[in-house]
């Protein structure tokens, strides 16, 4: 057994879990922690937990019990430290308010002032934290055999974006999805089969699929496998397989996107396949069990965005503003291209971390969705997404519109490029003329940048009017 996996399992199922159900189960039963002792365990659970899903990515696992253990401990950190946030939040409000009580009063009783001063939901928030502490202890007792039967899993060797140094360099969550397409590439499929073996990976728009098929196409183990991998689009496919002649002898891997669907008599090929599309009737094609990319979790969603937004500050020093974190979170979750824009605003917000300058921001959000859904009867990132105009004068302070970026001849070429975030903090930095607006280009391959097409002329807006020509990938922000 390696030394990092040694560690894990006998620090984990030997002494930890024993302290964990010995010390604090009939605690939990009959909720008498006090909030500070329920915080000060869910972090200590937090950091093992965080160890082991840290571990677990940089494995070959190949178990589907293994994977589905994974999604659960992942789900139960990700929850756990969204009360570890409130818990946080709320020691401060109420130290806040003794202050003010202290002061104002000197003689009266502190602690029943204080006491009173407390929020009507401190109750449920308690019993909750309660509950997503003893959810991540009954995750920790069941990972015991998870940590052995880990041990024996082949180590991934890194690569230079996994490190875990800045949050945007490498993709986040979908453990156990990357660990499907990787059972899949790694297969070994000798004599090859006449009919090619195929994995659909299914998602809406801007969900991050190739991103995820990108990352594990980058394996080391993946590359050594393949003599070739090609990266198509659905109408360069059969352009490519006309020739497959050209391929005898060859093992290559086919990755491949589709907009569009197509007929069954064209898809008697060879070659290990990954489909890409948002449509799930090409899921018929699939010789294995299709990847369904659904969006990230509510808990998932605010932890990358926190994350994100921070950088190397400490968030526990600003609890102010991981409670502006959550209601960002409460409003990009759910929405078209929520993963695009928690990396755009999160750029935003990095550059200044001011309670008011992030308010700010979130109040131009909810008047430019406003503002749409009374224009157009719609939410911009679903206008966006279908090709219609979008007002965004609530973050430029000045009447413009934007529709997805397209290459119509040459002269859109030459027009000014300007960032999401400089249009916010200067005013001064928006091209008089029509320009491209990027609100995000991503670190990772397959190095995604989402741009648009922006006008100053939103009084002429009109529903459908997307520019012609082949289009670039464009998400609201």
């Amino acid at each position: 057994m390696e030394a990092p996996i040694s560690a894990v399992a006998g620090e984990l199922v030997s002494h930890f879990i024993s302290f964990l159900i010995n010390k604090y189960q009939s605690s939990l039963c009959h909720a008498q922690l006090e909030e500070e002792k329920v915080a000060e365990t869910l972090q200590h659970l937090l950091m093992r937990v965080a160890t082991v899903v840290e571990e677990a990515d940089a494995r070959y696992i190949t178990n589907t019990g293994m994977m589905m253990q994974l999604k659960m401990l992942s789900e139960a950190m990700y929850g756990g430290h969204r009360m570890l946030d409130i818990l946080r939040y709320q020691a401060v409000q109420k130290s806040v308010c003794f202050d003010e009580v202290s002061s104002n009063d000197p003689s009266s009783n502190r602690f029943y002032l204080a006491k009173r001063s407390r929020p009507t939901t401190d109750k449920v928030t308690y019993i909750e934290s309660c509950g997503a502490l003893e959810i991540l202890g009954i995750a920790v007792d069941n990972m015991a055999k998870f940590v052995v039967l880990l041990s024996g899993c082949e180590h991934m060797s890194r690569r230079p974006y996994d490190v875990y140094l800045y949050t945007d360099n490498f993709m986040f969550s979908r453990h156990t999805e990357k660990q499907k397409i990787l059972r899949f590439l790694l297969q070994h499929n000798d004599p090859p089969c006449y009919h090619a073996p195929v994995l659909p990976v299914i998602g809406s728009a801007a969900i991050g699929k190739k991103t995820l098929v990108a990352h594990a196409c980058g394996d080391e183990r993946v590359r050594s496998c393949f003599s070739s991998v090609l990266h198509l689009k659905g109408d360069g496919l059969l352009k490519i397989l006309d020739h497959g002649s050209t391929m005898e002898g060859m093992r290559m891997l086919i990755v491949i996107e589709f907009a569009f669907d197509i007929g069954d008599d064209d898809w008697d090929r060879r070659c290990k396949i990954i489909i890409i599309s948002r449509l799930q009737s090409l899921a018929r094609f699939g010789s294995v069990k299709p990847i369904f990319l659904s969006a990230l979790s509510y808990d998932e969603l605010r932890y990358l965005f926190k994350t994100l937004a921070f950088g190397s500050v400490d968030p526990a020093q600003h609890p102010l503003l991981v409670q502006v974190v959550d209601e960002f979170a409460k409003v990009l979750h759910g929405t078209p291209g929520a993963l695009v824009a928690t990396n755009t605003f999160a750029d935003v917000l990095r550059r200044n971390h001011n309670v008011q300058y992030w308010r700010c921001v979130l109040d131009k959000r909810k008047r430019m969705v406003k503002r749409n859904l009374s224009m157009y009867g719609g939410h911009p990132s679903m206008l966006i997404g279908e090709g219609h105009l979008v007002d965004i004068t609530d973050f430029a302070l000045y009447p413009l519109s934007m529709t997805r970026y397209t290459i119509n001849g040459s002269t859109k070429k030459e027009l000014p490029c300007l960032t999401f975030g400089e249009l916010i903090e200067d005013r001064s930095a928006r091209p008089k003329q029509d320009f491209v607006l990027v609100s995000w280009e991503s670190r990772i391959p397959p190095h995604n940048s989402f741009a648009h097409f922006v006008t100053s002329h939103a009084q002429d807006t009109h529903e459908g009017g997307a520019l012609s020509g082949r289009k670039r990938r464009g998400v609201s922000i």
